[in-house]
């Protein structure tokens, strides 16, 4: 028996039907720079999405990974806990992921293999997005969070100067990526010293 590879990471990437695919993508790339082993599911309105808003073909997309799997696929490998990973990402997660996630209905190999992360206790990022949000939504992330799960909403930020949306996109995978030990060197914060006036009042 071939023991898994102690130095490289093995990561299944869930990509749901969600908007901002690009980021899924993008995770993909990263992963394969950074050395990781990846293996894909996406859900079929994933497959949708993608094309709608990038213009790429599915298969495009599986290509960025190791491996890929059929969404109906109950027999892959990622479907069992005697499958060793060093977790999953769901990238983006759809609230329809996250609520199937948050109760258990593994009708899917992506929702199977969330599944199988937790009941592992291995590491889920879940990248939920959505907004406003319902406390439907709320109470599923709280439910996830207490059984293991990490949310990370694809939130933006301005310390970093980003100088478009790509650089916004990379600093949300930068810190996704730090979920599992991954640096992407993506631009950190740093105290820096803020000059004050001297104001006589």
């Amino acid at each position: 028996m071939q023991a898994q590879n102690s130095q490289k990471k093995r990561i299944v990437v869930g990509i749901s039907g969600s908007s901002c695919s690009i980021l899924g993508i993008r995770m993909l790339s990263a992963l394969k720079k950074a050395g990781a082993e990846t293996h894909l599911v996406m859900s079929g309105f994933a497959e949708k999405v993608i094309e709608h808003e990038t213009g790429m073909k599915p298969d495009d997309v599986r290509k960025l990974a190791d491996f890929s799997y059929d969404r109906k696929d109950f027999f892959a490998s990622i479907a069992s806990g005697s499958f060793r990973t060093d977790g999953m990402i769901i990238i983006p997660c759809s609230m329809k992921t996250l609520g199937g996630i948050a109760s258990g209905y593994t009708n899917n190999l992506l929702l199977r293999a969330a599944d199988v992360a937790l009941k592992e206790r291995r590491k889920l990022v879940l990248v939920a997005r959505e907004t406003p949000l319902s406390l439907i939504h709320i109470r599923n992330m709280e439910t996830v969070t207490l059984a293991g799960a990490v949310v990370l909403p694809p939130v933006l930020t301005c310390y970093s100067k980003p100088s478009g949306i790509g650089d916004m996109i990379e600093h949300i995978i930068g810190k996704a990526l730090d979920q599992f030990g991954i640096d992407s060197g993506y631009h950190r914060w740093k105290e820096e010293k803020i000059k004050t006036l001297d104001r006589k009042f």
